[in-house]
This record gives structure tokens, sequence and C-alpha cells, in this order.
């Protein structure tokens, strides 16, 4: 995130195969317009806008809200005060980074292995004293918390 809800990342949509891809419609279907729009479309949610963002369980993981796979602990979110929810580390194997160069600016985009789904993006080097010194700052849209 840390843009407009408008600005995507380099591709606009989602796409390749992926273990729980789906097509179009079928995602469609299953996902709200605004889900659809951020999972599927690489969009951003405004800052501040999700609940998930000022939530901070002892115990149980964030999944990927389009195919429920579990991508962060929640020991592992810290107050960023970025306005998305932030995690320092995923579950090992379960994001995808890439090279996002959208809007004049070099970042790394995250995204679900499983489902191809947009996240977000990650940020190294901010001073944030956790274990990584990353900040992955998640559209809360693209995820849910389960508390198992």
């Amino acid at each position: 995130p840390s843009r407009p809800a408008s600005m995507g990342s380099d591709a606009s949509k989602v796409t390749g195969n992926f273990p729980k891809g789906k097509s179009e419609s079928e995602w469609r279907a299953q996902l709200s317009p605004e889900q659809f729009r951020i999972l599927r479309e690489k969009g951003t949610e405004p800052g501040f806008s999700s609940e998930l963002d000022s939530h901070y369980p002892k115990e149980g993981v964030y999944s990927c809200a389009g195919c429920h796979t579990p991508l962060y602990k929640a020991s592992h979110k810290f107050k960023s005060g970025c306005g998305w929810p932030a995690f320092f580390d995923a579950i090992p194997g379960t994001i995808d980074r890439h090279v996002d160069r959208s809007w004049g600016m070099k970042r790394v985009e995250i995204t679900c292995k499983a489902c191809g789904g947009h996240l977000g993006h990650v940020f190294e080097g901010e001073g944030f004293n956790n274990p990584t010194d990353e900040r992955h700052c998640v559209n809360g849209v693209s995820i849910r918390f389960d508390e198992n």
C-alpha cells in the first residue's frame, strides 16, 4: 500500500498458473467487489480503513482472503503506524515477491503463492525494532484472521 486507493501495481491483473487458481468469473463470484479489485486487480485500499490494522491477537493466523492459505502468524504483526496491517515476516513458502516499478518507484510487491492474490508491498530498513527489519504492508481486505 502507501499510495492512493486507485493505484495498482505494474501489471493491472493477476496472471499465471497457481495451485489454487480460478477463472476471473469464479473469483468475481467468490470475492466482494473490493476484494476482487485488490486481490485480482492489484489495487490498494485507503489507509486506516481496515479494522485489521488495529487488531493484535496473541495467537492465530492471517490467511489469504481469496484462497484461505495461512500467510502470517499473529505473533509477527506489529504496530507500524502506516495505516495498513504490518507484519515483519510471513509463514515460510507462502508469499512471492516481485519487483514493482509502477508510479516511478521501485518497490517489492508481495502476493499469495497459492493463488497469486495481491497482498501489498514489503519495505526494508525503516528502523522498526523487529527481527527482519522488514515491514510487510498488507491490504486488510486481502487477508482474514483465523483463530486456529
